[in-house]
């Protein structure tokens, strides 16, 4: 049995630009096809537009309200809300609220910065 404390994580950011603690990784436990993290974004704080090549993707929220942007899709997000993002789906989030979004990050396979793949124009304003 693995037992890994959220709080004996260490933070750090990722490449979409949000402060994460990894709880059960590859690097930090015996899984070896998905990881849960735990993600937080300051009030105004958005993640910067991604995608993942091979990872589908799960934002399950615990805190705070957001707005959530999957391809050309947006919606209003709230505590106990899950959003499903298939591979290779743009998307971002943005915190809306007055204090800290806190939400899980569940990644199969695994969240790595190799797989993320940085997209600079909102969707489908690209050349």
């Amino acid at each position: 049995m693995e037992i890994i404390n959220r709080n004996a994580v260490e933070e750090f950011i990722t490449k979409d630009g949000s402060a994460i603690r990894e709880i059960l990784a590859p690097a930090n436990s015996s899984l070896k096809c998905q990881s849960l993290a735990e993600a937080t974004l300051k009030p105004g704080q958005s993640t910067e537009r991604h995608r993942h090549v091979r990872t589908e993707e799960v934002y399950y929220i615990l805190e705070g309200r957001g707005l959530m942007e999957t391809g050309p899709e947006s919606a209003s997000v709230v505590e106990l809300d899950a959003i499903a993002i298939p591979p290779g789906t743009e998307h971002r989030i943005t915190n809306t609220g007055d204090s800290d979004l806190v939400f899980l990050c569940c990644c199969a396979p695994a969240y790595t910065h190799e797989d993320t793949v940085m997209t600079e124009e909102p969707y489908g304003e690209a050349c």
